[in-house]
């Protein structure tokens, strides 16, 4: 079950390669996930030097319930995702590369645990989106006479 997605990834970037992680939430934001108050616009990943990878500038909402027991919460906090070493050592350097971006494509619940689906992604250039609208276009009208 997708609970968000990145809409304008697929518009924005060209998909070169898609991964799965896992996500580390605390408890407040696993229920404020599953109630799809989850915003990945602007976000994307980061993979440091230790082999750690993070989902910067994505925006997990306050829980309403849990209000009181979340005084400090900040919502564009970065959050670590749990990828295999031989993901990370290839999403490294993918990172180093320079027309190349790592960035969040959805969030879904696999087996009630929260997935996040990441992508090595190229970014379009303005011609590029043109025909890209110019095909969605053509389909749709094949639809219709159809």
């Amino acid at each position: 079950m997708i609970l968000t997605e990145n809409r304008k990834a697929n518009f924005d970037y060209q998909i070169l390669e898609a991964f799965e992680a896992g996500l580390i939430l605390t408890g407040p934001e696993v229920k404020s996930a599953r109630a799809g108050q989850i915003d990945l616009k602007g976000a994307y990943v980061i993979v440091n030097a230790r082999g750690e990878a993070y989902l910067e500038k994505s925006y997990i909402a306050p829980y309403k319930p849990a209000r009181t027991s979340q005084k400090n919460y900040d919502p564009n906090r970065a959050r670590k995702l749990l990828l295999t070493k031989k993901e990370i050592n290839y999403l490294l350097g993918k990172q180093n590369e320079k027309t190349v971006s790592i960035i969040p494509l959805s969030v879904h619940l696999a087996h009630n645990l929260i997935k996040i689906k990441i992508a090595v992604a190229r970014g379009k250039k303005k011609f590029d989106k043109r025909e890209s609208i110019k095909k969605r276009e053509f389909e749709r009208q094949k639809r219709q006479t159809m």
